[in-house]
């Protein structure tokens, strides 16, 4: 058996050899031609040679005659340049990022190797410079990839957590189904302040997913390890929220616990604090809140020792809150210390991209909970859906799709299904019949004039309407439109044309 390149060719009959001469100069060719430049230097590491994509290189690197250049040591003329490195291992570099004076390029460089397997040079090629715009697609798509790589971990780690019955998150950003530009910038946003200690304010309407965001923003920050305590303070009496909060001491009024009770605050110590519906807290605690987290200290109902506590703080409210402090019904003190990182949660009409794939993950959770087959949505039914101003957001859709499936009966759920749960749900507005006046009457023999038109005709315009109501409903994003019109892509951007 040959051991080298040299062996195998005098082992070839002569053909064979002429091919493989052939096969190695059109390969040169195509990196000459190619590439963005070529250098070859010899086994001292001197520049012997470059070719004319190479010449406009050297203006930069600090040359005007290329004579300056070749015959000069490479690392003597070529900044950061490892073919020194090549000329010593005999080994390639495939693939490698070059920065020197002339920019920043993407190159390869490969041993040069006579009869008897010695290295007498290398050959370094330039296969493109301005890698930022011309890597871009292929950055996106590991900056996908990785980001999803992220989210899976973050969910798997939130899973472990949860399983061993802790005070932990229940969701991570991959929980908070979307791809639309305003969740992908919201998440961007909400994995930055995920790193930070500053108190999160997240706005938005009810039913939006924000304490789904608290949880991710927690499973995500540094304190993940520790508590996630939540607090609803509209579910909790206004009588009770100041000992929900800091606890109540042993025996501090009569009936009282003789153990004492442990509040939300010290429950929180070292993780995440989570007041939901701040904007339902009664003024009179608002400044006991206040002095708590600018101090990071708290007294107990019934007692006079201070107690310190470390707990990063997000607050949530489907409230306006500027509106509040401007009433007088919320302290403005207390509002700048909360808005610290506020982040806006899209309601659900605003991201109408994003209901088929919200829809799928709902649905196959909904069935699996309930031991029913996965039901798919007819394309008029996906539309019918996605065309709802959803008040109640993914909370009501959610109420929804969980009515459907257990009135439905067969394995497909169409638009006359939907449309009754709907109307029942009192989202769906179905006109009830008028008498027709004398307008009506008029509009209505010129629509019958307008059918008198080439049917071909009709037919485009037609066509053209619900394609342009689907590109509104589905926000622009043509892949769903394509598939709520039930057509391919290719025939949606012919018809786009």
């Amino acid at each position: 058996m040959p051991s080298s390149p040299s062996e195998l060719l005098t082992d070839l009959p002569k053909d064979a050899q002429s091919i493989l001469n052939l096969a190695a100069r059109s390969l040169f060719d195509v990196f000459a031609n190619a590439s963005e430049g070529m250098l070859l230097v010899d086994r001292s590491g001197r520049v012997v040679w470059i070719n004319d994509q190479y010449r406009r290189f050297l203006p930069a690197l600090g040359f005007t005659r290329e004579e300056d250049f070749v015959g000069q040591t490479v690392s003597a003329v070529v900044q950061n340049t490892l073919m020194h490195q090549v000329l010593a291992t005999g080994k390639p570099i495939l693939i490698d990022l070059l920065t020197n004076k002339a920019g920043t390029f993407v190159v390869s460089r490969y041993p040069l190797r006579d009869d008897a397997g010695r290295v007498i040079g290398a050959l370094g090629v330039v296969l493109f410079d301005q890698p930022q715009s011309n890597l871009q697609p292929l950055m996106a798509k590991f900056a996908l990839m990785q980001r999803e790589l992220d989210e899976a971990r973050d969910a798997l780690a939130v899973q472990r957590r949860s399983n061993a019955g802790l005070r932990q998150a229940k969701h991570s950003f991959a929980s908070f189904v979307g791809s639309s530009a305003v969740v992908s910038d919201l998440k961007r946003q909400a994995r930055r302040a995920a790193q930070s200690s500053s108190p999160v304010l997240l706005l938005g309407e009810t039913g939006t997913g924000k304490e789904l965001l608290a949880h991710a923003i927690h499973a995500a920050s540094p304190r993940a390890r520790g508590p996630l305590v939540s607090i609803n303070i509209a579910a909790v009496p206004e009588t009770l929220l100041e000992a929900e909060f800091f606890g109540v001491a042993p025996g501090a009024y009569t009936g009282a616990d003789r153990k004492g009770r442990v509040g939300k605050f010290k429950l929180a110590d070292g993780g995440t604090l989570f007041l939901d519906e701040i904007g339902d807290m009664p003024l009179g605690l608002q400044a006991k809140l206040l002095r708590a987290l600018q101090e990071n200290e708290f007294e107990a109902l019934g007692s006079n020792r201070l107690e310190h506590f470390d707990a990063r703080v997000i607050a949530a409210t489907s409230r306006d809150l500027v509106q509040l402090v401007r009433e007088g019904r919320f302290r403005e003190d207390l509002y700048y210390r909360l808005n610290v990182l506020p982040l806006r949660v899209p309601p659900l009409r605003d991201r109408a991209s994003d209901i088929p794939a919200v829809l799928e993950v709902m649905t196959e959770e909904l069935a699996l909970r309930n031991g029913l087959p996965h039901p798919e949505f007819t394309p008029q039914a996906l539309a019918l859906l996605c065309a709802q101003h959803w008040r109640g957001n993914v909370r009501e859709l959610r109420n929804v799709i969980e009515q459907l499936l257990l009135r439905g009966e067969g394995a497909v759920i169409d638009d006359e299904a939907a449309a009754v749960v709907l109307q029942a749900s009192g989202l769906a507005h179905i006109e009830a019949p008028h008498a027709v006046s004398a307008s009506e009457r008029a509009v209505g023999v010129a629509d019958q004039q307008a059918l008198l038109r080439p049917l071909n005709q009709q037919v485009r315009e037609l066509e053209a309407q619900a394609i342009q109501a689907a590109l509104r409903a589905t926000s622009g994003n043509k892949v769903a439109a394509a598939k709520l019109l039930d057509m391919s892509r290719a025939k949606l951007y012919q018809r786009l044309d």
